[in-house]
C-alpha cells in the first residue's frame, strides 16, 4: 500500500473510511486540493470532449507512481439518459476508464514526452457499489510497474466512503500525441 503525506486539512471525511480497505491510505490526502485540473490534465494524457473522464488530481505521490484523482457525476455526461433511464448509474466500465485515464496520468508525468497509451488488460475487475449523479468518485491508482514502453497498475474507486470498484489494468505506449489539440 503506497503512502500519501500528512496533511493538516481533512476535506471530503464522507468520501473516507477505514484505510485498511483502500488501495491508499487516503486519510493523509486533502480530497479538496487540486494539483492538476482539466486543461492541465490535457497537458499529460489524449483524452478529450465526452471522454475526458477526470476533473482534476488530488495528489500524486513523490516518486509519481501513485495518485488520486477525482470525478464529480453531474448528470449532462452523454451516458446518463439510457443507463438507466430514471435511475442512472455511472458505467463500471466508465469507471475503469477514469482509473486507467489517472493512470496514464502518472505514467506520462514519468515520461520525457506524453505518450498515447492504449489498455492492453483489464484484470481482477470487481464492481461493488453503483455511482450516481451528483456523488463525486475519487480515483486512486498504484503503479506497480513500469517501463518506457508499458505500465501496470491498480486502480480503485472510492464513493461516499465505500469502494466502489477495483482492478489491476496494463496499458502500452502506442504513439505520442500533440499536447495541443
Amino acid at each position: 500500500m503506497a503512502s500519501a503525506p500528512s496533511t493538516s486539512s481533512q476535506s471530503a471525511e464522507d468520501a473516507k473510511a477505514s484505510t485498511s480497505q483502500f488501495l491508499l491510505d487516503i486519510d493523509q490526502v486533502d480530497l479538496s486540493q487540486t494539483i492538476a485540473t482539466r486543461e492541465q490534465m490535457f497537458k499529460m494524457i489524449p483524452h478529450r470532449h465526452e471522454m475526458a473522464l477526470l476533473d482534476r488530481v488530488v495528489w500524486k505521490s513523490d516518486n509519481g507512481l501513485a495518485g488520486v484523482g477525482a470525478l464529480k457525476v453531474r448528470g449532462d455526461e452523454f451516458w446518463v439518459r439510457g443507463h438507466f433511464p430514471g435511475t442512472p448509474m455511472f458505467p463500471g466500465v466508465l469507471m475503469v476508464e477514469a482509473g486507467a485515464q489517472l493512470s496514464c496520468y502518472l505514467y506520462n508525468c514519468l515520461q520525457e514526452t506524453p505518450k498515447l497509451c492504449a489498455f492492453l488488460r483489464i484484470d481482477k475487475a470487481v464492481f461493488r457499489q453503483s455511482v450516481t449523479v451528483g456523488q463525486e468518485i475519487f480515483l486512486l491508482c498504484d503503479v506497480i510497474k513500469a517501463s518506457d514502453r508499458r505500465f501496470v497498475a491498480e486502480i480503485q474507486g472510492v464513493a461516499d466512503g465505500q469502494v466502489c470498484f477495483e482492478a489491476k489494468i496494463s496499458g502500452m505506449r502506442i504513439a505520442d500525441f500533440d499536447q495541443d489539440s
